[in-house]
């Protein structure tokens, strides 16, 4: 009877965290990369050869994809033959591992997991407790999947029971392009049918664990109503035009995936959950023999891609910028910005509203006249780094506190990811500001632009603390312009009706 030592399952655990940390699977490069060749939008097609090139980064430098490393969901398939050497539960084995890969001093996770979620929201410190699922299965061996996902892709997690004579396909369509883009298209779409409302969640979420296969399933064909919907769903997601980043273009889902259970006659459950960009999990076994032992990478996985031309952005001097210097910025040009700017996510975007509410001053350090706020939680540094992995945040989620920064604080521009709201949007266009994008699942690109850092407020709140960046050739895109025309509207819009008018093949 086979012996799974404590040892040897903790360390598995923390390995396979740092390993989806760094390192795509190689079915996600091949088919984002197949995606690229094939694309037709040019802002999409940058997009995504920065999601390409920044996986090749990291991967040859064992860094953080994204800076939003996620919060950790393991399933665990227990063989009920198997004995176990050690003194804790199989909760505590699996958070032990959490912590240790998250506080790893040579390749530190952001923690982002906070207690008491509807109350103070207090930081664990170690990205803890991990969301576990247990199955207790006939055999000797066990089998493990460690997965990580991001807020910006669960915050998009959508659940509806359908009347039994809806049409699933119908709901897809009808909720996808309401997601936006803070999910960092292009991904995969999981999506559960069937059992109760937490069953088909949790057939969405395993959904999303299985290898990118839907060109093998165009070329065998369908044999069942999941891989029927699996077909017609990829096809008809991504004629909507939506694109990566939301930018507008020819693909939106790399995959589709479809897992049903059956239900009660009067319902019909349905949940739909993406998987992002920086799409993070691995699979292994363990059989008592040690822990486990993780594929290496080849250098051939990831292909030689070349980014856009400097020649084709224009470059500003963050220091220098005017009110008036934005005006003539249009939606989808490309900017390489230098200088300095600061940070701030929801935490910090709170305390700045309530102060200037009060009338009081905001903190030595944070002066927003005429200054750009860069939407960001950053991974912690390691080596001569500056910053770690700093990619965008969603920009949806401080539209609440837009409106007072820059009518009190005198704020000229945002940068973040995924589209902004109508009050945002109204607001942008009322003060002669603008909204600019940074690629979502290019954090460690992202990074490189960075010269320096430091805390300037709240450094309690952690990775959530104001920063002050100094930043050179750090590349964005307009997404909001002065006259409030947003690219996200306008870019899906113009790629739905193309693809609609021209004979195109998705697959």
């Amino acid at each position: 009877m086979p012996t799974i030592r404590e040892a040897d399952f903790v360390a598995s655990i923390a390995d396979a965290l740092q390993y989806i940390s760094c390192y795509h699977s190689p079915d996600f490069v091949h088919a984002l990369h197949a995606a690229w060749a094939r694309e037709e939008s040019p802002a999409a097609r940058d997009a995504m050869a920065q999601i390409l090139v920044n996986s090749r980064l990291c991967a040859e430098g064992r860094r953080p994809i994204c800076q939003d490393t996620g919060i950790v969901v393991v399933f665990l398939r227990v063989g009920m033959q198997l004995r176990w050497e050690g003194g804790r539960s199989l909760d505590e084995m699996v958070n032990e591992g959490v912590r240790r890969a998250y506080t790893d001093a040579h390749n530190p996770l952001r923690a982002s997991v906070v207690s008491d979620p509807a109350g103070e929201r207090r930081n664990t410190g170690d990205n803890t407790p991990a969301v576990i699922h247990t199955e207790l299965v006939p055999g000797d061996q066990l089998e493990v999947i460690v997965a990580a996902k991001g807020g910006g892709s669960e915050n998009k997690a959508r659940f509806a029971v359908l009347n039994p004579s809806d049409s699933v396909v119908d709901w897809v369509l009808d909720t996808v392009p309401q997601l936006g883009a803070g999910w960092c298209p292009p991904g995969i779409l999981g999506i559960g049918i069937g059992g109760t409302p937490e069953k088909a969640m949790l057939l969405a979420k395993r959904s999303l664990l299985a290898p990118i296969d839907i060109q093998a399933l165009r070329q065998r064909g369908a044999s069942n109503t999941a891989e029927r919907l699996r077909l017609e769903l990829y096809d008809k997601v991504n004629a909507l035009g939506i694109g990566a980043q939301g930018l507008g273009g020819l693909t939106t889902a790399l995959d589709v995936k479809v897992l049903d259970y059956p239900t009660h006659a009067a319902s019909l459950p349905v949940a739909l959950l993406p998987n992002c960009a920086a799409t993070r999990h691995i699979h292994f076994t363990l059989d008592g023999s040690g822990p486990a032992r993780l594929p290496v990478p080849s250098p051939d996985d990831w292909p030689t891609i070349s980014l856009a031309g400097e020649q084709a952005s224009r470059r500003v001097d963050l220091d220098r910028l005017q009110p008036a210097d934005v005006r003539d910025w249009r939606v989808g040009e490309t900017l390489l910005l230098s200088g300095r700017l600061l940070t701030g996510r929801d935490a910090a975007h709170r305390r700045l509203v309530e102060r200037l509410e009060e009338g009081q001053p905001l903190p030595a350090g944070v002066d927003l006249r005429g200054r750009f706020i860069y939407y960001v939680g950053p991974v912690d540094p390691v080596g001569d780094e500056v910053v770690g992995p700093a990619g965008p945040t969603t920009a949806t989620r401080m539209d609440k506190f837009t409106p007072t920064l820059l009518a009190k604080a005198g704020l000229l521009g945002m940068i973040g990811k995924a589209e902004r709201g109508p009050e945002a949007i109204d607001a942008i266009a009322r003060h002669g500001a603008v909204y600019l994008i940074a690629t979502g699942g290019a954090a460690y690109l992202v990074a490189k632009a960075i010269r320096s850092a430091r805390v300037v407020a709240f450094p309690e709140l952690g990775m959530e603390a104001i920063h002050e960046f100094v930043v050179e050739d750090m590349p964005v895109t307009v997404a909001v312009d002065s006259r409030g025309e947003s690219i996200h509207e306008k870019g899906p819009a113009e790629w739905r009706a193309r693809i609609a008018g021209i004979p195109i093949t998705l697959a």
